[in-house]
């Protein structure tokens, strides 16, 4: 077998690739062979037909198989001996294929990029630390009460936080347009359901009563055609109701799958939860932090099948995210572009950085982890037997667990500033960069 190979860019290669004719006469021998075993044609006993009838019937079948196997078993062959890494599959194109001469081929791929990752010291984190202060907690136990509040009719003027039951018509210089009516309409006022100013303008609002609002569209409105626009909204308050906090006892606690019945237990079961939260969000923060330095520090070029899998990959989740009868490839690829190209980079560089220091699963952090994932449910000890029975599920915590390692790693090596926050800095999402 006869192999050269040329580099066409950073990483695509194109490979020729010769086979010698014998090797494809004793694969296509092979395979009438196994035929004639088995062939039932008439005037003939199975495995008693003569070889030339069987080459006859069944030679160029025969032939074809033979080639396409041996084109893949030579592409692998080949990039053994050659030591490349391909990222997809291979572009195939004969060059020769006639019957009793050696098979040509050349084979267009891509290959991994070869790169070493540097840059560590360049990379600057900052790293938070926060407690669950008590007032924290209070301000949790509000958060959940509220979202467990319960609207009871009240015979006086709408205040925020009221819910109103509503209809409203929209119109734009005195015609209704799409989207602006509606009827029997739940609204809690300072919710910000509803454009700037209709909330607002219900305040102080009676049962019975039709305030007419006049409103402007924001410019930046999701819907183009009334984006900037005014329009007169007319409003029939239907019902107005106030709203009524649970009380914190057996009832409300059970809400929650907490066994504990009295409130000091239940702060506790919550002040648990918050302080998981906390460590996952400071842990979330510095990963990410690590993770855009490591991008910044080591610009790579991705192969193309990669990036193209990825994609395909977020749109499948996308479609299953959101449903409707939308097929994957029929979202834009550029809608997810970005988010796979960053997605491929860091796959490429944390596997770099993992093979660099021969960094191993820690089988401690391991069952860790997975009792901290089984702390949140009310009976943990299952919950871990069950982890160590799922072998696909224990991968995934242990790819989780590498990649914390990889964190660790860079940790070591970068510049880090720890810095003291409240516990809600420290759980905050970080905002996404604005576009220009």
């Amino acid at each position: 077998m006869q192999v050269s190979v040329e580099n066409t860019s950073a990483l695509e290669r194109r490979m020729t690739i010769g086979v010698p004719a014998e090797r494809i006469e004793t694969e296509v021998n092979k395979r009438l062979q196994q035929t004639a075993r088995k062939a039932k044609i008439p005037g003939f006993r199975p495995g008693k037909v003569p070889m030339s009838v069987i080459r006859q019937r069944y030679e160029d079948g025969a032939r074809q198989d033979a080639l396409g196997d041996l084109i893949q078993a030579t592409f692998y062959e080949a990039v053994v001996e050659q030591k490349l890494n391909p990222a997809g599959a291979p572009s195939v194109e004969p060059k020769t294929f006639e019957k009793g001469k050696d098979l040509e081929y050349i084979a267009t791929f891509e290959v991994f990029p070869e790169f070493t990752v540097a840059g560590f010291d360049s990379i600057s984190v900052e790293r938070l630390s926060a407690d669950v202060a008590d007032s924290d907690l209070d301000n949790m136990l509000e958060i959940l009460r509220k979202q467990n509040v319960s609207f009871e009719v009240a015979d006086r003027a709408a205040q925020n936080e009221d819910q109103l039951n509503i209809d409203f018509v929209g119109k734009i210089d005195g015609e209704a347009f799409a989207g602006g009516s509606a009827t029997g309409t739940q609204l809690v006022l300072g919710s910000g359901r509803m454009i700037p100013g209709f909330e607002d303008g219900l305040v102080g609002a009676k049962a019975g009563e039709e305030p007419v609002l006049n409103l402007t569209f924001p410019e930046d409105y999701q819907n183009l055609e009334l984006a900037g626009k005014t329009a007169e909204f007319t409003v029939t308050v239907n019902t107005v109701s106030a709203p009524t906090l649970p009380e914190l006892n057996e009832t409300f606690f059970k809400q929650f799958g907490i066994k504990e019945t009295n409130i000091e237990g239940f702060r506790t079961e919550v002040r648990k939860n918050m302080e998981r939260e906390l460590r996952q969000a400071i842990k979330s923060k510095v990963k990410n932090q690590v993770m855009d330095g490591l991008l910044a520090a080591n610009p790579i070029e991705v192969p193309k099948a990669l990036l193209e899998n990825e994609v395909n990959r977020l749109r499948v989740q996308a479609v299953q995210q959101f449903g409707g009868n939308i097929k994957p490839d029929q979202l834009p690829a550029e809608l997810f572009e970005e988010q796979a190209k960053r997605r491929v980079e860091l796959g490429l560089i944390v596997a770099e950085v993992v093979k660099q220091f021969d960094l191993k699963p820690d089988d401690t952090r391991v069952r860790e982890l997975i009792q901290e994932m089984a702390s949140a449910y009310q009976e943990p000890e299952q919950v871990v037997a069950w982890y160590y029975k799922n072998e696909q599920q224990m991968n995934e915590v242990r790819s989780v667990v590498l990649e914390e390692q990889v964190v660790d790693t860079v940790l070591q090596k970068a510049s880090v500033t720890d810095k003291a926050v409240s516990y809600e800095e420290a759980v905050k999402p970080v905002e996404a960069p604005q576009a220009d």
